[in-house]
């Protein structure tokens, strides 16, 4: 069993600045993908980011390239989503997921936490 928290979000301006983390519990992540995602307002869930636990490889959505930065820190069992240069259409809950390697669905889900970008 892994438990995932988010913390984090807020409201916040265009161009405006977040960071968001995700504290993990129950387990190591070692050989564990863990993922970013969001759901707009009236959207289905989406990927927004991606990172390999154990070898920091990382995968981004073509809608957040050069704005977000995923990373995770081993000592305190914790990944982060940087979130920059925000618009209007970032808004949404942001959930922390994680799955095993080769898995082909992430199986453990955080609570969420809510951004939100005013114009």
């Amino acid at each position: 069993q892994v438990q995932l928290v988010e913390s984090g979000g807020g409201l916040v301006q265009t161009g405006g600045s977040l960071r968001l983390s995700c504290a993990a519990s129950g387990r190591t992540l070692t050989n564990y993908r863990v993922g970013w995602f969001r759901q707009p307002p009236g959207k289905e869930r989406e990927s927004v980011a991606t990172i390999n636990w154990s070898y920091d490889s990382t995968t981004y959505a073509d809608s957040v390239k050069g704005r977000f930065t995923i990373s995770r820190d081993y000592a305190k069992n914790m990944v982060y989503l940087q979130l920059n240069s925000l618009k209007p259409e970032d808004t949404g809950v942001y959930y922390c997921a994680v799955k095993q390697i080769g898995a082909s669905t992430y199986n453990y889900w955080g609570q969420g936490t809510q951004v939100t970008v005013s114009s």
